[in-house]
């Protein structure tokens, strides 16, 4: 099976999706495409944006923010389903890609669409809140901004970010929330590699929907963005798109983000 192109790399990823609980080494992913371990890895880092193995580990920490939600299993349990043996280590890449630790991730289930009243609020200015989630597109202070739209009819609240590799794990270096249609600002980035990557909560998603992100709007720029020092960026346009099947994760908490943008609001507010 030759891959020439990134649709072609469609069917190692569909078949990691249904193998996710087996063993899944580079070798036997390499042989399913009839590629040397090397070789498969080089086409698959540049098709995807991750090492072949990076992207199963993500999956499986998905799996495992899904048992969390959905089982009594106790977090050692957990650990060990998604193919940890250690709970420590477990726990220290959950807590670095989510952002939470998974018992904070279990108990936050109840509390997970809280933001969302004060987030919709913001979203329809008022003569006391003026500027709301808009903010400007092009400006000297922006440096990396554009507009932002989604595929679908879509009512709600998008959460853009600059992350340092293609995947939506860990707390965004720099990040923003907008309701889409809209215009995003990031500025004062630092000069660096970034990788935008964004998602998006409807006003009526439930608590599931926004903690497993399973159905979630998202795009992400497979390329990096190069910020350097006095280069200004034309405005980017930014789709955001249904979930497909070769789509990294959304690992990070979703109420996280929210809620430190909402905090970040108050104190603009009071300073």
């Amino acid at each position: 099976m030759a891959i020439h192109h990134a649709s072609e790399i469609a069917p190692v990823v569909a078949y990691i999706h249904e193998k996710l609980d087996d063993s899944l080494t580079l070798e036997k992913l390499a042989r399913y495409v009839g590629y040397s371990p090397y070789h498969f890895a080089h086409l698959f880092k540049t098709y995807m944006g991750l090492p072949p193995l990076y992207f199963i580990a993500a999956l499986r920490l998905q799996r495992a923010k899904d048992l969390l939600l959905h089982t009594d299993f106790t977090i050692r349990d957990i650990a060990l389903e998604v193919g940890q043996q250690s709970l420590g280590t477990f726990t220290t890449r959950f807590r670095e890609r989510v952002g939470v630790t998974p018992a904070a991730f279990r108990r936050s289930a109840p509390h997970a669409v809280d933001p969302l009243p004060a987030l919709q609020q913001l979203a329809h200015p008022t003569s006391d809140n003026p500027s709301g989630l808009s903010q400007p597109a092009v400006s000297p202070h922006c440096t990396i901004g554009g507009a932002i739209r989604t595929s679908v009819p879509f009512e709600g609240v998008a959460l853009v970010g600059l992350f340092p590799r293609p995947i939506p794990e860990g707390i965004p270096l720099y990040g923003t929330l907008v309701s889409p249609p809209a215009t995003f600002c990031l500025s004062g980035v630092k000069p660096g590699t970034y990788y935008l990557m964004a998602t998006a909560v409807a006003w009526n998603m439930s608590s599931e929907g926004i903690l497993l992100t399973q159905k979630t709007l998202r795009t992400r720029y497979h390329s990096p963005i190069q910020v350097h020092p006095r280069r200004s960026f034309s405005p980017l346009e930014v789709t955001l798109y249904p979930p497909r099947l070769d789509d990294p994760p959304i690992l990070i908490s979703l109420p996280l983000l929210m809620n430190r943008f909402l905090q970040e609001k108050r104190q603009d507010r009071n300073p």
